[in-house]
C-alpha cells in the first residue's frame, strides 16, 4: 500500500475530483453520475472522478491510498461507495473546486476500483460555520484505488442523510447516451 496523500483538502460547493483526461473538458454533475446507483462518487465521465463531501466549503481531512490488491473495509467509515476507473493519461491528479493539482496519484492506465469512504458528512452540513471559524473538526474521506477488472458501481455503505440525499439524486438520473 502506497499513502499518495494524508492532510486538508480545501473544498468548495462540496466537491472536488480526480482528473486524467487531457482535453480539460468540465464535466457536467449529471453526466458524472448518469446511470449509478451512488452519489458519492462520480464516475460514468472516462478518466474522470466527481467526489462530494459534507462540508460546503472549507477544509476537509483526506487520506488517498494506492493498493496492489483490495483493501479491507474498515467499518470505522459511515458512508462507503465503489465504482470502477480507469485513468485516461499516465497523469492523474487530485483537483480541488477552482484550483490547481492537490497531488498527483501516480496511477498507471488500465483498470481500478476506486473506493471513496466518508465520517461526519452529516454533522459537516449541520455545524459548517463552527468549522469555518475553527470551533470544530470537518468530516473525513479515504480514497483508495487499486488494480481490478470494471463492474457497476455500488454503494457499500449508507449512514448519512446528506448521502442518501446524493444516492437519490443520481439514481433519478437518465442513464448516458
Amino acid at each position: 500500500m502506497r499513502t499518495v496523500y494524508c492532510g486538508e483538502l480545501p473544498v468548495s460547493y462540496g466537491q472536488f475530483y480526480v482528473e486524467s483526461r487531457t482535453d480539460e473538458a468540465y464535466a457536467e454533475l449529471s453526466k458524472t453520475f448518469a446511470g449509478q446507483a451512488g452519489g458519492l462518487c462520480g464516475a460514468a465521465v472516462p478518466g474522470y472522478l466527481f467526489l462530494v463531501t459534507g462540508l460546503h466549503t472549507g477544509e476537509v481531512g483526506l487520506t488517498i491510498e494506492v493498493h496492489d490488491s483490495a483493501p479491507e473495509l474498515d467499518d470505522g467509515w459511515e458512508d462507503v461507495v465503489e465504482a470502477a476507473f480507469r485513468p485516461a493519461s499516465a497523469s492523474t491528479v487530485v483537483l480541488p473546486w477552482g484550483d490547481g493539482p492537490l497531488v498527483s496519484l501516480d496511477l498507471p492506465v488500465t483498470d481500478h476500483r476506486v473506493r471513496y469512504c466518508g465520517r461526519d458528512m452529516d454533522r459537516a452540513r449541520e455545524e459548517e460555520l463552527a468549522i469555518l471559524s475553527g470551533e470544530a473538526t470537518a468530516d473525513q474521506y479515504l480514497l483508495q484505488f487499486w488494480p481490478a477488472p470494471p463492474r457497476p458501481d455500488e454503494v457499500v455503505k449508507q449512514t448519512a442523510g446528506i448521502a442518501e440525499y446524493w444516492h437519490q439524486h443520481a439514481r433519478a438520473l437518465p442513464p448516458p447516451p
